[in-house]
């Protein structure tokens, strides 16, 4: 609606605005033959719309680009952020999850299954703890885990996604037992890792997880694995890969 309310004030206001003064009657009749050219012409509106929408999409996808460029280390690069799939990736994708989202329990599965089916994907993992007090622990457990036991991370991440609804202490020790983690004090880094990764989802406009950044696009919420390849195999394409 907003952008229909742009387009016509630029097709019916700004020629009278831009011309020579007009009567009161001429601009009664200019704007009644602007009417009556669109709605004889109702494709005249829709190219403007779409015109409109198209440099509004580039003008946001130049400031991702931009973001991007300039926060690639962090998003990409940071050791304290987990990661897995291709070492020398051709496109990486950034996961904003949490271990107490039902949609993230379904997603990322599927984000495994793409690595697997393109070898040349990476995967990084940036925790939000966004859901109460057992999203930060899980989320600083994993962290710690991945920084001072990298192997082990994987099958702890899987398993604290594996749990059905809201982990708590018990849950957290369980999934530590089953998948024989080597016992682990929570590290300040895990909790700046943390900052990090609210400041990027605040900065992104991030509002719930999941979140995955592809190439410069943020797809929200658990998109099925059709949709997810599609997303990848375009962006692949894009890099050349």
């Amino acid at each position: 609606m907003k952008i229909i309310m742009v387009v016509l004030l630029t097709l019916i206001s700004t020629p009278l605005w831009a011309a020579a003064p007009f009567t009161p009657e001429q601009e009664v009749r200019i704007k009644a033959l602007i009417r009556e050219t669109l709605v004889a012409n109702p494709d005249i509106l829709e190219q403007s719309i779409n015109a409109l929408q198209q440099q509004a999409n580039e003008a946001q996808g130049q400031q991702m680009d931009q973001f991007i460029e300039a926060n690639k280390q962090v998003l990409f690069q940071d050791p304290g952020s987990p990661r897995f799939g291709a070492t020398m990736p051709a496109l990486t994708l950034v996961s904003f999850t949490d271990y107490n989202c039902p949609f993230c329990k379904t997603f990322d599965p599927l984000l495994e299954k793409i690595v697997k089916a393109y070898p040349q994907v990476a995967v990084v993992i940036k925790p939000l703890p966004f859901k109460g007090e057992s999203s930060m622990t899980s989320a600083r457990l994993a962290l710690t885990l991945w920084q001072q036991h990298p192997n082990q991370f994987l099958p702890f991440h899987q398993r604290l996604m594996a749990k059905k609804g809201f982990h708590d202490a018990d849950s957290i020790a369980a999934a530590q037992k089953k998948t024989g983690v080597t016992p682990v004090a929570l590290s300040e880094q895990s909790l700046n890792v943390l900052r990090t990764n609210l400041k990027l989802a605040d900065q992104l406009g991030i509002e719930g997880t999941p979140a995955t950044l592809i190439g410069n696009q943020i797809i929200p919420g658990a998109i099925s694995y059709e949709q997810l390849e599609e997303i990848v195999k375009q962006q692949l394409a894009k890099a050349g890969k």
